[in-house]
């Protein structure tokens, strides 16, 4: 990516510190049906927002494998994860307890063997298949919204 590509957006960044500022991963859930590409959007727990599943890193897992994890916990995702992150986005974590979070979000692909119904956030969030460019239009976030126009899986590395 150059500086002026302009299929990326610069990042809104509200943080009053740098420290602030927090790091997530987050998964591009992703199938192939009938050479279509569709994306999986899970709703968030509190203000039922159209979201991609995303949380904290953790100790000994790869940017990748966290991706996965939280596919797993919020939507059931099973499914092969890619290591290449394809975009990052900000956003803001509400939270009436502790203040609101500034976060950045790196996404990384996970194509979708299948759904589980049993899993750890079952009955708690919707979710709907969908085309990349109907997703886009769901989404609160500039960043997200360029990642999901522009996303196609046969340009992922293998």
């Amino acid at each position: 990516m150059s500086f002026h590509d302009k299929t990326q957006l610069p990042l809104a960044i509200r943080a009053r510190q740098k420290g602030e500022m927090r790091a997530q991963f987050a998964a591009l859930c992703y199938r192939v049906v009938n050479d279509k590409t569709q994306v999986l959007l899970i709703t968030s727990r509190g203000r039922k927002r159209w979201i991609i599943p995303k949380g904290w890193p953790s100790h000994g897992v790869t940017p990748a494998q966290g991706a996965a994890i939280e596919a797993w916990e919020e939507a059931g995702v099973i499914g092969r994860p890619h290591g290449q992150c394809i975009g990052v986005f900000s956003y803001m974590k509400i939270n009436a307890r502790t203040g609101d979070l500034p976060c950045v979000a790196m996404v990384y692909p996970i194509r979708v063997k299948r759904l589980a119904e049993a899993f750890p956030e079952a009955g708690q969030r919707r979710m709907k298949w969908m085309r990349p460019a109907r997703a886009a239009e769901l989404v609160s976030e500039p960043e997200l919204r360029q990642i999901l126009l522009h996303f196609d899986p046969r340009k992922l590395r293998s």
